[in-house]
């Protein structure tokens, strides 16, 4: 009797191990540029994980929650989610916010009526694919005025997010609460060198839109885009959160 027990025992736990090894994670990145190659923290995020993660970052520069799906990008992610093999989990990080704000044609959502619509359509198309959805706050601009505090106009639209991802009970980090609070700490003269282009010898004050207007394939210095040593900042503070947020990550990251 007790040694049945005992290859029962030996049974489970080997038929565990066996799922534990099979089992694997992609993880997929839907934003605009501040999450996109080149221009943003996702590629460095991917970086985070172990390399046995699928990590795949299809955020986009200038999208927002509108044009993201108008122009089929959405299709492509949700062809991924309704594919996923048998034992992989599918983790989507979401953010926008960007280019929902006002004055980009095509992209700009109504804050009160469209933009909630739009991320809680989102949330309703990945819900039947059994992938993990964690929405986050718009990262925040790097624009400070003439005292020395940082602007924060991205606020409205992670107060939004926050009311929708709470709505429908999604996973959510605060991104744009933590990188405000984070830059503002840092200073202006730190901030800068997170640009993606070394700062000019004379920086003339920008509009905050003025660095979407000009876009994240522009390499002049802007305070929206981000180099190297703003992805490694921003997207380390990403990666703690998300152990935070979804403990059972931590096994898959670095």
């Amino acid at each position: 009797m007790k040694t049945s027990w005992l290859a029962a025992l030996v049974l489970v736990a080997g038929a565990a191990q066996a799922q534990n090894t099979t089992t694997s994670l992609r993880v997929i990145l839907v934003g605009d540029s501040t999450m996109a190659t080149k221009s943003g923290y996702g590629d460095a995020l991917c970086e985070r994980f172990k390399p046995e993660v699928t990590c795949l970052n299809v955020a986009k520069g200038g999208r927002s929650t509108k044009s993201f799906r108008a122009e089929g990008l959405w299709d492509r992610v949700m062809t991924l989610l309704r594919d996923r093999p048998a034992g992989q989990t599918d983790v989507v990080l979401m953010q926008f916010g960007h280019n929902d704000q006002p004055g980009k044609p095509g992209r700009s959502t109504d804050l009160q009526t469209e933009f909630p619509v739009n991320l809680a359509n989102y949330i309703a198309d990945v819900g039947p694919t059994g992938a993990r959805l964690v929405m986050l706050t718009p990262l925040t601009r790097r624009s400070f005025d003439a005292q020395g505090r940082l602007e924060n106009n991205l606020r409205p639209w992670a107060d939004a997010t926050i009311r929708v991802s709470t709505e429908h009970q999604v996973t959510l980090i605060d991104l744009n609460a933590l990188s405000h609070a984070a830059v503002q700490a840092m200073g202006e003269n730190e901030a800068d060198t997170l640009a993606m282009a070394p700062k000019p010898l004379t920086a003339p004050a920008q509009a905050a839109s003025a660095p979407d207007r000009a876009g994240a394939s522009n390499p002049v210095f802007d305070r929206t885009h981000l180099g190297a040593k703003g992805g490694q900042v921003f997207s380390a503070m990403v990666a703690e959160q998300l152990g935070i947020v979804m403990p059972e990550l931590k096994r898959w990251m670095r």
